[in-house]
Formats: C-alpha cells, structure tokens, sequence
C-alpha cells in the first residue's frame, strides 16, 4: 500500500509504500465523525503481451482533486501521486490477474485525520492507496443484465450538493435502496430527481440511453454533468468513442422517467445501460417503476451498442488495440 501524510504545519510528507497493514487513527478523526474524506477508483490492466496499463489515470486524479477541494482537504500533486500510484502498481504487477476479464482495482483515498471534536477544515491528513485483484462486477457477469427500482421517494444527490464529488458520503445512505430493491427483485436502484422525475443515475453507475428520439433521429444520450452526476471516466470514454463514430447524435441532457416510458410505448428504446469502473458497462433489462414493470428491449433485439461498447473499451483497457487513452506501468 501507498501511504502520505500531510499536516498544516509541515505540508506533505514522505511518500512511503510498505506492506498492507491497518491503520491507527485517532478515535476523534475528522473522517469517522463528519466524513471528512473521499476516494477514487481505477483500474491496472494485463494485455496479451503481458504489459500492465492505466486506463486514463490522469482523469481520476482530476476528479479526486476537485473532491479533495470540495471536502476542505488539502490540495495534491496529481502527476506526482499518478507517478506514486505507478511505482506502487509496478512493485505489485503480479496481483495484475493474466485474464482479459480480470484486472487490479486501484482504490486511492483521502481521510480527514484531525484529532479534534469540533467540525473544522482539518490540519492532518492521510492519503493512502490500496490495491485487489477483481474479476466481473455482477455475479452474472461482464454482460449481466440488471433490472433496476425507480422509487421517487429516494433521492441520491440534488443542485448544490455533493453528487458529482466521489465522497463516501454520498453511499452509505443508498445501501438501504439497494437492499430495498433486491428485495422488489431487482438489482440496482433508478435514480430519479425532481418533480418530473428526471432519470440521474443507475446504482453507482452513470446511465445512457439508446433510442430515437422523438425528432426521429437515432440518439445516444446520457444526463448532463449538471451537478447531481458524478463525472465517471467510463462514461466520458463512452460519449468519446460514440462522437468519434459519428453514427448516431450524441446528447448530454436531461430525461424524464414519462419521456423514456412513452419511448417504450413507441417502440422506440433499443437499449438502456450502465457504465462505470466497476462493471464497465451493463444493459438493464427491466425497470420496476410506480409497482408496473418496465421490460427493456435490449433482452429481445440484444445489446449490440452495449457490446459494442464493451469489446471497443476492453481492447483499449488490455492493450489489444493502441491508443493514448493508457499509461504503461
């Protein structure tokens, strides 16, 4: 594991990486007590050739900079913890699983380690780094298809909040929706905001429809970084290579639970999906919404964007194909 200190006083300290241990904090630390902290998620990946890659890494350390900002933490180097998180995976390489449907999940996090009571910008921190082998997301695995619940009683983030940050925060309270979903006999939980039900996102992943739009014209859109969406890497890659095919428009906006319900009506939803670090990208086969079921297409006519998608990421991620969206370790 990585670990960095930091205190008000003296600034950042030595980098230092060393065998996987427990940390000892103070039983007052800012993190256990008003979730001073936040993390990130990427991914280390082994290609055929068996060379081990960073999937757009500097990305992640983008977003763990403006949540650090965001949650009163001090401000990071990026490329010198990127060069940290390297060495550190490097030193590693051989937890890199050698399959093209595992990798190494790369677990950066930041803590708030004041020893103080009172609720203060702290004048300690720890940033340290964890690593674990991973194989496919969903127990049905890479391609497994989940249903989701679509409750409006239950909201993940709203304008002004925190929702676009990669808090712990912002996940504790949807453990309890989740539960409450599996239990309706779904998988993850529809995310849905305002008065109008806007659809945000799907579990902890972003969510992208694939339809045509009432225009007539073949649309892949996703919700707007707006605030309330977190801005994943894997998403942004999607809306990258769908811009780059230049097949079919490509929207970032806002969509009503009433829009997609009368474009399933008309016969005009192909495919809803998923997409994050975790799962890549995975096709939703029903959503439970107002105590009515929701059957998605995608079951019938098969997620061809959906795979798509995956085969064209995946290539990039193991290498088989080239491309600057990587860093060799």
């Amino acid at each position: 594991m990585l670990t960095v200190e930091w205190d008000r006083e003296r600034g950042w300290g030595q980098p230092h990486i060393k065998p996987f241990q427990n940390l000892s904090l103070h039983p007052a630390s800012s993190a256990l007590h008003y979730a001073v902290e936040l993390f990130e998620g990427m991914k280390a990946f082994r290609g055929p050739d068996q060379r081990v890659r960073l999937f757009r890494p500097l990305m992640n350390m983008e977003r763990m900079s403006r949540s650090a900002a965001r949650a009163s933490l001090p401000p990071f180097d990026q490329l010198q913890l990127l060069e940290c998180i390297r060495q550190l995976v490097a030193l590693d390489q051989d937890w890199v699983p050698h399959s093209d449907s595992a990798s190494l999940y790369i677990r950066p996090t930041f803590i708030g380690t004041e020893p103080s009571l009172g609720v203060s910008r702290p004048g300690h921190a720890l940033l340290f780094v964890i690593l674990s082998p991973v194989g496919a997301y969903f127990a049905s695995g890479p391609m497994g298809a989940v249903g989701l619940l679509a409750e409006p009683r239950y909201v993940r983030a709203w304008l002004g909040g925190v929702g676009d940050y990669k808090m712990g925060g912002n996940y504790a309270p949807t453990i309890l929706v989740q539960d409450e979903a599996v239990r309706a006999g779904c998988q993850q939980a529809l995310w849905l905001y305002g008065d109008d039900h806007q659809i945000t996102e799907v579990g902890t992943m972003n969510i992208f429809l694939f339809w045509t739009d009432p225009q007539g014209d073949l649309e892949l859109v996703t919700p707007p970084l707006n605030g309330i969406i977190l801005p994943g890497v894997t998403r942004q890659s999607l809306l990258d290579l769908g811009r780059k095919w230049g097949e079919f428009k490509v929207s970032e906006r806002s969509i009503t639970m009433a829009e997609l319900l009368r474009g399933l009506r008309e016969k005009r939803v192909r495919e809803v999906f998923g997409s994050g670090t975790a799962c890549v990208v995975s096709p939703v086969s029903h959503i439970l919404y107002q105590g009515k079921n929701y059957p998605i297409p995608t079951m019938e006519n098969g997620p061809n964007l959906t795979k798509r998608f995956l085969k064209e990421l995946t290539d990039i991620q193991y290498g088989r194909v080239p491309s600057d969206w990587v860093l060799p370790v």
